[in-house]
């Protein structure tokens, strides 16, 4: 089911929230890329690194009981400083329409406090959203069990969470790629979930999408998935829609969603065919009752590109994202392709399920060894 939104541009406050040493690093690229229209928060145990943060606002938390040292990798000690500093977290959280949290998981501050600050902001009424990353295997298995206890505890106290695991980067970076661009990709990673999701709602659109439409989507919705796609030429809009869906980094495919929200952004030459061949390539991924809400931008920006946002949400059983077996694919393409591959006797093109591949990640060769998945935590 399709449904347009018309504009009706209505001011909406969206706080951003880096908790820890990860989150904050990325709410400073988010800052740094220029994301408008949003208050950035920074919270740490660690009083000299909340000290370089480039936020609007920076919240110390348990400085009774961590004296602004840091959580030592602790989550027990990042939980017991944000339960410490509840008060602080109500006032600076307070008014809120929409808050975003993203954190590292896996050590002190933004495993253990991540949930506390989630539980806050629900409180208070506010849509919550957390875009948070796994820790690569290198990092170890404590790290990795403690990711995955602060994912546990987190994701009851969201309306949405989004996981990215960072080891599935080694999947498609450059061999070459050093430790710290690698972090920072990470940290790119981040902000384009937060920024895909807040433009939804603040940037003006010819069908807009508010945040009525982002809230009737992510609200108490569970796991999510995102991705933004860009194409150029003939058939950008295709290109578009399937780089949206289509990336190694989630570990959910977005076969089985129940609700969708697509923004399709353009140039001033940006076609009503287009808009309509990409929504209905994104209906045919998804669950056959899913709800779809779009909206159609003009940016000049864009000149000859397409953008396409996808956010979904609504899985009843998580469907894993099968790009890592390479025989697991699925053909996914609009009738006008179909047809024009069959006239000229080639054979169908092949997409694989997944999300957005950011364009600054070069791709590896795909003849290397696969890896060997990780074992499950204990618990």
């Amino acid at each position: 089911m399709l449904e347009a939104k018309f504009d009706m541009n209505e001011i909406t406050k969206i706080k951003v929230v880096g908790i820890g040493g990860g989150g904050s690093n990325a709410v400073d690229r988010m800052i740094s890329a220029g994301l408008k229209g949003v208050e950035f928060i920074a919270i740490n145990t660690d009083g000299q690194v909340l000290a370089h943060s480039l936020a609007d606002q920076k919240l110390q938390i348990g400085t009774k009981l961590t004296r602004g040292q840091g959580a030592g990798g602790n989550p027990q000690i990042g939980y017991q400083a944000a339960e410490e500093s509840r008060e602080e977290l109500e006032r600076v959280l307070k008014g809120s329409d929409m808050v975003f949290l993203t954190a590292g998981m896996g050590g002190g501050t933004g495993t253990g406090a991540a949930s506390v600050v989630a539980e806050v902001a629900k409180e208070l009424g506010a849509l919550t959203v957390a875009v948070v990353t796994k820790p690569f295997n290198f990092e170890g298995r404590k790290r990795a069990a403690q990711a995955e206890g602060g994912i546990e505890r987190l994701k009851d106290k969201v309306d949405s969470l989004i996981i990215i695991p960072n080891e599935r980067l080694t999947k498609i970076i450059d061999k070459k790629t050093s430790l710290l661009e690698a972090f920072s990709m990470v940290d790119e990673i981040l902000r384009q979930g937060v920024q895909g999701i807040s433009e939804l709602i603040i940037v003006p659109a010819i069908i807009n999408l508010d945040f009525a439409d982002v809230q009737s989507i992510m609200k108490d919705s569970g796991s999510a998935i995102m991705g933004i796609g860009y194409g150029q030429g003939d058939t950008r809009a295709v290109q578009a829609a399937k780089m949206a869906i289509s990336s190694p980094l989630l570990e959910m495919s977005i076969e089985g969603a129940r609700g969708v929200l697509l923004d399709i952004a353009g140039g001033p030459d940006i076609t009503l065919f287009e808009t309509d061949e990409a929504a209905a390539l994104i209906s045919e991924a998804v669950d056959p009752d899913c709800n779809i809400i779009w909206g159609v931008r003009v940016e000049d920006r864009l000149k000859d590109q397409i953008r396409i946002t996808v956010v979904a949400t609504g899985f009843e059983q998580e469907v894993k994202n099968p790009h890592f077996d390479k025989h697991a694919i699925h053909e996914f393409q609009t009738e006008r392709e179909r047809a024009q591959r069959r006239a000229e006797g080639r054979p169908p093109e092949q997409v694989q399920f997944g999300l957005n591949v950011p364009p600054f990640l070069q791709k590896k060769d795909e003849d290397q060894p696969k890896e060997e998945e990780p074992t499950e935590p204990e618990a």
